[in-house]
């Protein structure tokens, strides 16, 4: 999937994907569609737990089922169905490093036929494993000491000198600015723990012993955020909540 194009991740995925691998589209699949309930505001709307967790079950997940997304979009679109398994309450689910390019680099096998589905299941939510907050939530917060807001776009974006998709251009007041890209290394894979926790520690002026009492994540949709959510978890640092309607909110 592509932002401002929304059929290039099929097209792609059509050319070329892991064996057994399903498509999980982000406007059809993981954000809730025109008319259909909601989860949260915003561009990209989360659909209903419910709705999600029947997708899911379509495609054969159980409670047993290991989870590997995958992107070729720096982990912005495999890092949303990440977190939305989490969401569910499901735990074993993974993002794979580096993402298609690096399982292409290592010679891997890829095959085009869609596979074949798998028998359907009636995979129900249990408690969320993530904190996911509203405008309202956020707004509480705002300006009171205990909320850091870390924004995943662009510099320009961020700083409102360039906004090419939202009708308001700058940030949320207070927000502190890490585009989601600054987690990767040059091969795409995400950099050392270390090096992610001493760069969130410089981000946030805080160590790992006096972090702010809430963290939250933001981007523009609820998309872009992600990678940063989860460079958070890597680094050690706790899995910290995210505002999904994001600046489009």
């Amino acid at each position: 999937f592509e932002l401002t194009q929304p059929l290039a991740g099929k097209e792609a995925y059509l050319q070329g994907h892991i064996p057994g691998a399903f498509y999980a589209d982000l406007n059809q699949n993981l954000s809730a569609q025109p008319g259909q309930a909601k989860a949260s505001g915003g561009r990209h709307p989360l659909p209903e737990r419910t709705f999600f967790a029947h997708w899911l079950g379509q495609m054969g997940m159980t409670a047993q089922t290991q989870v590997v997304a995958y992107d070729r979009n720096q982990n912005m679109f495999a890092g949303r169905l990440w977190w939305m398994c989490k969401w569910l309450g499901h735990e074993a689910v993974a993002v794979l490093d580096g993402g298609f390019a690096a399982w292409l680099a290592a010679g891997y096998p890829v095959q085009t036929a869609i596979p074949e589905p798998k028998q359907p299941s009636q995979f129900s939510p249990t408690q969320s494993l993530v904190t996911l907050l509203d405008a309202q939530d956020v707004l509480q917060e705002l300006g009171g000491g205990k909320q850091t807001i870390v924004d995943a776009r662009a510099a320009a974006r961020f700083s409102g000198q360039n906004e090419p998709i939202d009708p308001v251009a700058g940030h949320i007041p207070g927000a502190r600015n890490r585009p989601f890209t600054d987690n990767l290394q040059a091969d795409g894979r995400f950099k050392p723990a270390q090096v992610l926790r001493q760069e969130f520690e410089a981000l946030l002026e805080a160590q790992t012993s006096n972090m702010p009492t809430r963290i939250v994540h933001q981007c523009g949709s609820g998309v872009s955020a992600l990678p940063n959510l989860l460079a958070m978890e890597l680094a050690g640092l706790g899995r910290q909540a995210l505002y999904a309607g994001s600046w489009s909110d």
